[in-house]
């Protein structure tokens, strides 16, 4: 069993929906956690907060600079993650695509190095 990473691709710049698509994306999104759990693939997921909220952490120089915002600049921005156990990379993107409908949102999937114990 591996680990896959399923990326929440969140467009910069962009308004949040109104609340009423919000509550209905988080309908969804339960809908889809709950999916996960039962099929025993559920192992974490969440939101993050803007990447005007990050602080960067470079090596310089034998030292640490730490700085406030985000170290990339582009059009999207990570949002969320939910890592989940799958048998192969097929299944991650069938759990991929429901994340897809579930959000709204593009999302990236990505195998973590290694197998899961279990």
């Amino acid at each position: 069993m591996k680990y896959y990473l399923l990326s929440v691709m969140q467009p910069v710049g962009d308004e949040l929906p109104p609340p009423e698509v919000l509550a209905e994306i988080g309908k969804d999104l339960d809908v889809f956690h709950q999916e996960l759990r039962q099929a025993g693939a559920w192992v974490f997921a969440g939101g993050l907060h803007g990447p005007e909220s990050s602080t960067v952490l470079r090596p310089r120089d034998g030292d640490v600079l730490i700085t406030d915002g985000p170290y990339a600049e582009g059009k999207e921005m990570l949002g969320g993650i939910c890592l989940i156990k799958a048998p192969d990379l097929d299944a991650a993107l069938g759990w991929g695509r429901k994340a897809a409908l579930a959000t709204t949102l593009p999302i990236e999937v990505r195998p973590f190095m290694g197998e899961a114990g279990d």
